[in-house]
């Protein structure tokens, strides 16, 4: 299930569960963004084509891409990139979970122009 990852892999909390099936969970991932997550008839190859109009990813801050990489690598998060420059200045490093959603880490130094963001 798409929330256990979540919740196993990132961190996450399980806030709200509405007990039907299909089920309706709500997830709240460190730093207090809340994930929608409900099931799906299918998975389309496209979720996570970056270049496609509308919300493509999920950039999750980290104080140091590294460690943060090693982390989710030891919970079988596989990486196929590296590290690259950062649009608004420091590094990300892109991913997917389990149903191909694309996601990455982000990390800003303090003299980035989005470091407050």
């Amino acid at each position: 299930m798409l929330a256990s990852w979540y919740v196993e892999v990132l961190g996450g909390e399980l806030v709200w569960d509405n007990g039907c099936v299909p089920p309706a969970l709500f997830v709240r991932l460190p730093g207090g963004l809340v994930l929608e997550i409900y099931s799906s008839a299918t998975i389309s190859p496209d979720v996570g084509l970056n270049h496609l109009a509308g919300f493509r990813h999920l950039a999750l801050r980290v104080d140091h891409i590294e460690p943060a990489k090693a982390q989710l690598q030891q919970k079988g998060v596989v990486f196929t990139e590296s590290i690259k420059p950062a649009g608004g200045g420091g590094r990300v490093l892109f991913f997917r979970d389990p149903c191909g959603n694309l996601l990455h880490l982000v990390e800003r130094p303090s003299d980035a122009p989005l470091h407050p963001l």
